[in-house]
């Protein structure tokens, strides 16, 4: 193999704690100094290609500034997702103050771990019942902890495990082609002989460890992961079944809608879900005219406030999409089976040719057996997400503990922590779950970002202007800071998460004060 080696940097431009972006011939670098050395990574993170140098270094973690993946900078290693691969790690000298960086031609920009080969000597069936993001984490977690034996994914959806945040976003506005979604290839899977079994789940009765599908086959298993998300909510009223009707959760729902879309010139949203709103600003970009129709008064205002409440609704304003609020669906009316009018318990009546529902989803939970279920019907695991003795459950449907209560967080990126922990403690390496909460939306071109996790809060202290979108707000409970929403403020975010982490969160006194938090590292 052929390097290159340059100096980059001199010690004085790095002190502890530093980083800096450099770059060796053609390659970016990401140069950090720690505990007094030096070390050479990717610059960019391995998931959507952030630059890591806008990130926030802590000890030897970064964490990714965009959707906070977290990399050990020593070696390179991904320790919280999103994305799936290692960063290259690059051989680093120190010669009279300067630093130099050896990086092979054409290094490649990420590595993917090394997985353990199926050893047909092993019997044993771990079985994951879902196909979403835990599934996929946690079938590579098996294999890189050194499991050798069959691994089972099994899922009624068409589609191998894809990146799902998207299908409501830049899929459905007709800007990202389908090669871009799943989130490792078909070959991917059978090289590490991991099996895609696409099949609906009847039962799964955990006393006889046996899994029955809807056709009578049925597979046994030693171990189970179940991570089955989701199930959409739907409206009881009368003509919800009507064709034009849609709900939105799946790559397949994404696609449905966006070919529908493109003969529809009005389109009707009910629900100011986050999905609602992604799905109103998605479907306004291709040019239909829609409506979001919610009983709230200020879309997100229970949960983040009247003011960023006020600010998501004038971002979609600005954007030409049309309101109902504090109203809901009395019927779907329509002809020859197709819906053409939505009525309001307003009175109003809207023309409409498509309608996307965005209420909400519930644990898909009802195909268990002989597990206890939580009232909410999630199901209780403990913090190394085991739900009984060889089952194990991740995502959507786990309520973990957190902050010592039963929590449950239907978060794209905590299905993605669970699901790879779920794997190794399958595979015998033991890990708790210890992550914090991390969510994003993307609303008309500002993007909001959520640490932590809450129901309720006592009050809100805002560091910055809501109105300019360059602010952070910091949700207060008992007198604790207990979540943070951040828009343009990405590496305070991103300090934020390793405090959240450290359990050295500053004092609601403190940031009223104006503490920067960066400085807390």
């Amino acid at each position: 193999m052929t390097y290159q080696e340059e100096a980059v940097a001199t010690t004085r431009d790095l002190r502890e704690g530093d980083m800096k972006q450099v770059a060796v011939g053609e390659t970016d670098v990401l140069l950090a100094c720690i505990d007094n050395q030096y070390y050479a990574v990717s610059a960019y993170c391995t998931h959507y290609g952030a630059p890591l140098v806008d990130g926030a270094l802590h000890g030897d973690r970064v964490i990714c500034p965009w959707h906070h993946a977290c990399f050990h900078l020593r070696q390179g290693k991904q320790c919280e997702p999103p994305g799936m691969d290692n960063l290259p790690a690059f051989e680093v000298r120190v010669e009279n103050e300067q630093i130099y960086v050896k990086v092979p031609k054409d290094a490649p920009d990420r590595i993917t771990p090394a997985f353990v080969e199926r050893d047909t000597a092993n019997a044993q069936v771990y079985a994951v019942v879902g196909g979403g993001a835990a599934a996929a984490y946690a079938v590579e977690a098996m294999r890189e902890a050194g499991y050798t034996g069959r691994i089972i994914m099994i899922s009624a959806d068409e589609d191998i495990p894809y990146d799902r945040p998207n299908a409501s976003k830049e899929y459905l506005q007709d800007e990202a082609p389908d090669e871009w979604m799943p989130l490792r290839s078909s070959d991917f899977y059978t090289q590490h002989e991991i099996e895609w079994l696409a099949k609906e789940v009847a039962t799964v009765d955990t006393q006889g460890k046996k899994i029955v599908f809807t056709d009578d086959d049925s597979i046994r298993y030693d171990k189970v992961l179940l991570c089955t998300g989701g199930k959409v909510n739907t409206l009881p009223v009368s003509g919800a079944n009507l064709k034009g009707v849609y709900t939105l959760r799946s790559l397949s729902d994404s696609r449905t809608i966006k070919e529908a879309a493109k003969s529809a010139r009005k389109v009707t949203v009910v629900g100011s879900s986050f999905i609602g709103l992604e799905a109103a600003m998605s479907l306004q970009k291709l040019n239909c005219e829609v409506t979001v129709v919610a009983p709230e008064a200020i879309p997100f205002a229970s949960r983040w406030g009247e003011p960023v409440g006020k600010l998501i609704r004038k971002l979609h304003d600005e954007n030409g999409v049309h309101f109902e609020l504090e109203t809901k669906v009395r019927e779907f009316n329509g002809k020859n089976g197709l819906v053409e009018t939505v009525l309001l318990e307003n009175g109003k009546a809207i023309s409409t040719d498509l309608v996307v529902v965005g209420i909400g989803v519930k644990p898909a939970t009802d195909f268990l057996q002989g597990v206890d279920l939580a009232d909410d019907g999630g199901v209780p695991v403990n913090e190394y997400l085991m739900a009984m003795e060889d089952v194990y459950a991740a995502g959507d449907i786990a309520q973990f503990p957190y902050r010592g209560k039963p929590t449950r967080i239907e978060h794209w990126r905590v299905a993605c922590q669970q699901g790879r922990l779920a794997g190794y403690n399958m595979a015998g390496k033991e890990q708790a779950y210890q992550s914090v909460p991390f969510f994003w939306t993307a609303q008309q071109g500002t993007n909001f970002r959520y640490l932590g996790h809450t129901k309720d809060f006592d009050r809100i202290i805002y560091d910055g202007s809501v109105e300019e979108q360059d602010f952070m707000a910091y949700y207060v409970k008992d007198e604790k800071i207990v979540a943070v929403l951040g828009v343009n403020r990405d590496k305070a975010m991103a300090a934020i998460e390793h405090l959240m982490f450290a359990e050295h969160m500053p004092t609601p006194e403190q940031v009223e004060k104006g503490v920067d938090v960066i400085s807390l590292l």
